[in-house]
């Protein structure tokens, strides 16, 4: 009973924050977080897209299948991973319904890699695009996939892997920080961080076979900044430490272990150790360890840390200043100041912290990158966010 009480509370306060104007998305990011996360799917269709700042009102109509597959070069694979991809439906599910629903997924890569003609597709794609669609449907879940795809999944789209093996980068020190003796155990073992792509790139949608853990990890996943998923691999290995220790310290035995991905794990907890992580080792301070000599080139390098001016503030005024910070540069340094006083204070909330990381996402993600690498990243998207 208390849980549900408990379950009751958190609906109300997701439905307040949806209603206020404007939006609170930092109450939104700290539900997502949170225990239990946002709980149901009819929630997720209304909250996802404030988290990735898409606009319901203004989808693009459903991708039209036909002239889409023609000559599409990327057709045939993604029509090869699709129809790999039975066991990412409910179990159940009747196969009619299915095979539309494969469809729409086809379409809808299409759709998305024919509009933005930078980014490259890769295999586990489909894996995230299935959760949303089965989620929030084709329509919206286009116009959500698009914007995750030109964000946090933007290093996966390239056409190496160059810079996904540079967030890979971030496994072994985020462990080192942690937990010394399975950082050398594992360098010892020379197991390398392979074990752990699937997991990246599919955002663990490809490795766990409940689709309610894998909504879960999305709803947290997208209130936080694009490297949470390499913070949540670590976990997860530090988790098993034991396990580890105890394998034989050779390459094929423990990328063996780890590449077994158990269904069991304690996802509560395991989310809340990510979010501790990555506020007591942010990437900036990881990014040396983490083979530096890419990080210009990064989605996650064109992220500040923590660089948010204000908590209090609400994100569409945070985004205008600190657009105008960007050209201006005036004001930057009192806002870094007031940023500082805010997050050393003592017994800052851990929520509030991530809320604070969190909008750093949404905002400091478009606004820096776009100032920053003078357009080459994401350049349309400046016309949708600072009209």
């Amino acid at each position: 009973a208390d849980f549900d009480a408990k379950k009751k509370r958190k609906v109300a306060e997701i439905y307040q924050a949806l209603n206020s104007d404007p939006i609170d998305v930092a109450a939104l990011r700290r539900m997502a977080i949170s225990e239990g996360g946002l709980l149901t799917d009819e929630i997720r269709c209304k909250v996802w897209p404030k988290l990735l700042s898409v606009n319901t009102d203004d989808l693009p109509p459903p991708p039209a299948g036909k002239e889409l597959r023609e000559d599409n070069k990327d057709y045939q694979q993604v029509l090869l991973d699709v129809r790999r991809s039975l066991r990412r439906f409910p179990p159940g599910m009747p196969d009619d319904q299915r095979e539309g629903l494969q469809e729409e997924l086809i379409d809808i890569i299409l759709h998305v890699l024919k509009r933005n003609p930078q980014l490259h597709y890769y295999q586990g794609y489909h894996d995230i695009v299935v959760t949303f669609l089965l989620v929030v449907g084709d329509r919206l879940a286009t116009a959500l996939v698009e914007k995750l795809s030109t964000h946090h999944l933007r290093d996966f789209m390239d056409p190496t892997m160059d810079n996904t093996k540079h967030i890979l980068n971030y496994l072994m020190p985020i462990i080192d920080q942690v937990n010394p003796e399975v950082h050398d155990f594992m360098q010892s073992a020379e197991v390398g961080t392979i074990f752990a792509l699937s997991w990246l790139i599919t955002w663990f949608g490809h490795v766990l076979s409940d689709f309610r853990h894998v909504v879960r990890l999305y709803d947290f996943f997208l209130a936080c900044h694009p490297l949470m998923p390499i913070y949540f691999a670590a976990v997860i290995v530090l988790h098993r430490e034991q396990e580890v220790l105890d394998c034989e310290c050779d390459m094929a035995s423990v990328h063996h272990l780890l590449s077994q991905i158990p269904q069991d794990l304690p996802y509560e907890s395991l989310i809340s150790k990510a979010g501790d992580l990555f506020v007591q080792f942010p990437p900036s301070e990881l990014a040396k360890e983490a083979a530096q000599q890419q990080a210009e080139r990064t989605a996650a390098s064109t992220f500040k840390d923590f660089e948010l001016a204000s908590v209090q503030q609400r994100p569409d005024t945070v985004l205008r200043q600190r657009f105008r910070e960007r050209l201006r540069g005036e004001e930057r340094l009192r806002g870094e100041e007031r940023t500082k006083s805010i997050l050393t204070k003592p017994r800052t909330n851990r929520f509030v912290k991530l809320a604070v990381m969190g909008l750093t996402v949404a905002l400091g993600a478009a606004a820096l990158a776009v100032v920053k690498s003078a357009l080459e990243w994401a350049p349309k998207f400046e016309l949708q966010i600072f009209p």
